[in-house]
This record gives C-alpha cells, structure tokens and sequence, in this order.
C-alpha cells in the first residue's frame, strides 16, 4: 500500500436538525418524519428502512404534525397556520389550504383516511375533506379557550379528543359538540403550576390515555369522567405517545431522553382481566423524544438530538437475523461536503449557506500513525448565503476548486470562484 495523508477535519460546524414529528403508514409500509428546519423524509419498511425520499426544508414552513391521508397521500401542517400537502413524486410542497384557526398545533386523519381534523392556536378543532387533487374545508366542531395542542381520532370515527393545557375534552363528530371535558390536573393543583396535556389517544374500547408535563400516563373513562389507571414514568415531561394497531402496547416518549413501554397484560396467567403495565424503557437519546410512532413489529422514536431510533420488537421477529438489529440515523443520509482535489478545498453544504474552506499543510515527516504539526492552518475562504426562503438541497465544487454550484427546490445558481494573493472573489453565472 502507498502512502498517504489523512486529514482529520474538525471544522464543519454542522448542526443537524431535530425530529419533530412522525408519521406511520396505516399499512406499516413507509414512515414519514419532520425535521425542525421543515424538512420531511420518507422511509420505506420494505427494504430495510432505507432513506426514500427527501423534501428541502422551507424558512418559512415549520412542520407541527404529519398524516396519511386517502391511501400514499402525505399531508403535514404547522405554526404558519397552512394544511400542505407533498407530492412525493416531484418532492416538493404540491399545495396549500389556510386552516382559518391561527397557528397548527396538531392535526390527525381518520380510519378511512377521508377526512382530516385539525386543532388551532384559537382553541377550534375543524374538519377537512380529503378530495382529488387537495382538500376542502367542511366544517367547525364545537371551540373552547385555550389552544389544542393534541388530536387523536377514535378509530370508528365517532369522536375526537382534543388536549389542550390543563383539560382535555371528547367531541361528537356527528353533531359538533363537546359531550365530556375532563380536568388532568386535579391530583396536582397544590403545585400551582399548569399542566400541559402534550399528546393524547382515543381507544377503540373508549378508554382515552394522555400523556401530559407532570411525566404521567393516564387512562381515563371518558363516558363516566373518571380516571380508571395513572403511571407516574418520569419526573419530568411526557411529551408523546403512540398506540399499536392491536391496542395492546404504547410507546411514551420523555424530555429526558428516554422512551417507555406499556403493555396490556392479564392480571393472572390465564385470567380475563388486564392491567397496562410499564415493561420496558430505552435510553437511546441524550434529548427530548418529541415524536414516537408504534409499527407492528417495531417502537420507533426521533429526539430533538436529531436521531431516529427503530428497535425491532423481539416477540414480532419470527427469526434472528437483520430484522432483529436495532437501527440508530444519527447522521444525514445526503453528501454534504465535496472535495476539490487538485486545489486542496472543501466545500461545506448547510441549510441556507455554503462554505469553502482551504485544507492545512505540513511539511514534516513521521511514522505512520503520527500526527503530524501543520505549517498552514486550515483556511476559511468564502461564505456563500442562499438568497430566499427555500433550503439548499445539493451541492458540489469542481475537482479544480474554480467553480461551484447549488440547487434548492426551484432553482440553480453556479459560480466561477478565483483565488489569488488578495483573496477570493465569487462570480455569479
């Protein structure tokens, strides 16, 4: 083997962006997911949870909540107050329709995937039909004070249930109107300080379970108001949770880092009656797990530490093998550095600018493993700024390090770069 030169760069100041929202396909095939920065990935199940598609992030689209809708139609929706929906095809943001209600907190489709509900910063929960070719406003249900910060749709889609801060309550779809409010934090009022339900999930059986800021997972009789089962998981936040299709196991996400198991379990071997009890928690995250989503054969989380974690349930797992391996995305799955070799630069691609860079030198000899002291530090040549509101999506500097170009979602621009004694200038073609 020749010898060579290994160049330790500890220099791209890359921040990646956090998961804020997932979204299962109600057939388990594929996963969406909403990054902080707008950007929404698709994964497919299919063939080893591989990275399918990618949608560049927007300035001035937040992402909130994702769905599936009307069978591969993936809508999301956020703070800017608009429903978009993503032609996956095209990868861009398709369309989008005014939510009439402020701010998007959290929006949910149900069972048939022909309608979807919205909750809003004015404290409205609204419906919307999914049609051909976009969506179309059908009606307001019953509005409190207070904005709706969770949905969960019952899955025979008779009623919703909207959380909001200190209360959640039960809404009738077919006549609008709130038929159940419950209070949360009545076992907690000496603590004088609110207490925010942060996701919520309405049971075929009735039972409405809701995770709220004081760390609990609660289970409630909606038609009696009372509350049936509490467990205490964490001292801090309970931020999210999902249910499995066969409702006998969730999945709870905490702002510690941690993910939580419950399972409905027979109180004696062979008994009829059940209990929910927590089985299993994961550490797998250093920050808080903001979005989790429950497939049939796997608990699957995304953390503000911009990780996505896939643990295969070892009970669905017919045999031991790739399935069963637990999966961690801890870096982009997009090139975003490139390399001119000939001119010893590196160009290095951020969400809305790009950097080049000139590789340090040495003119010392070692042995092999060595670090060698530099002559020439690294140089930090040019800062490119994307004009607009659109994310940069691709990007690449030419082996010879004199041109270098960048894509967004609509639009490409190439420079002629010219490096000389009095620094570099950017020539825009």
């Amino acid at each position: 083997m020749g010898e060579f030169e290994v160049h330790r760069v500890r220099f791209f100041g890359l921040v990646p962006a956090g998961v804020r929202c997932l979204a299962c396909h109600p057939r388990g095939a594929r996963l969406a997911l909403a990054r902080t920065d707008g950007a929404v990935e698709v994964y497919n199940f299919a063939a080893n949870y591989f990275q399918e598609k990618v949608i560049p992030g927007h300035e001035a689209r937040a992402v909130e909540s994702l769905c599936w809708a009307a069978g591969d139609r993936l809508f999301g929706a956020g703070l800017s107050g608009d429903i978009t929906e993503y032609d996956l095809s095209g990868l861009r943001a398709a369309r989008g329709v005014d939510g009439g209600g402020g701010p998007i907190w959290s929006m949910v489709a149900n069972g048939s995937g022909t309608q979807l509900a919205i909750g809003c910063e004015d404290g409205s929960v609204k419906i919307f039909q999914v049609i051909p070719g976009g969506i179309q406003f059908e009606r307001n249900l019953d509005r409190r004070k207070g904005r709706v910060l969770c949905l969960s749709w019952q899955p025979s889609g008779t009623h919703i249930v909207a959380g909001s801060i200190d209360f959640f309550r039960v809404i009738n779809v077919a006549s609008g109107q709130t038929v159940q409010r419950i209070m949360v934090n009545h076992q907690v009022e000496k603590a004088k300080r609110e207490c925010v339900v942060w996701a919520i999930a309405l049971l075929s059986s009735g039972t409405v379970v809701s995770a709220d800021s004081f760390g609990r997972v609660q289970f409630w009789d909606w038609e009696q108001g009372t509350l049936a089962e509490s467990h205490t998981i964490s001292t801090s936040a309970a931020l999210s949770l999902a249910v499995s299709e066969r409702e006998d196991s969730i999945i709870v996400g905490t702002s510690t880092g941690a993910t939580y198991q419950l399972q409905l379990l027979p109180v004696k071997l062979g008994g009829l009656e059940k209990r929910w009890v927590r089985t299993k928690p994961f550490q797998f995250h250093s920050h808080d797990v903001r979005a989790v989503a429950h497939s049939p054969s796997a608990l699957i989380s995304g953390g503000l530490d911009a990780q996505l974690v896939i643990r295969p349930l070892m009970e669905k797992v017919q045999k031991k093998g790739y399935d069963a391996v637990l999966r961690k995305f801890t870096f982009p799955h997009r090139r975003l550095v490139s390399c001119a070799r000939k001119a010893r630069l590196l160009l290095f691609q951020f969400s809305q600018y790009l950097e080049l860079w000139r590789l340090g030198s040495t003119e010392e000899t070692g042995k092999d493993g060595e670090v060698l002291p530099l002559c020439r530090m690294p140089e930090h040549l040019v800062q490119l700024k994307s004009k607009g509101p659109e994310h940069i999506y691709c990007s690449c500097v030419s082996p010879c390090g004199t041109w270098v170009g960048y894509s967004t979602a609509s639009r490409f621009q190439l420079y002629r770069v010219r490096c000389d004694g009095d620094g570099v200038s950017l020539r825009k073609v």
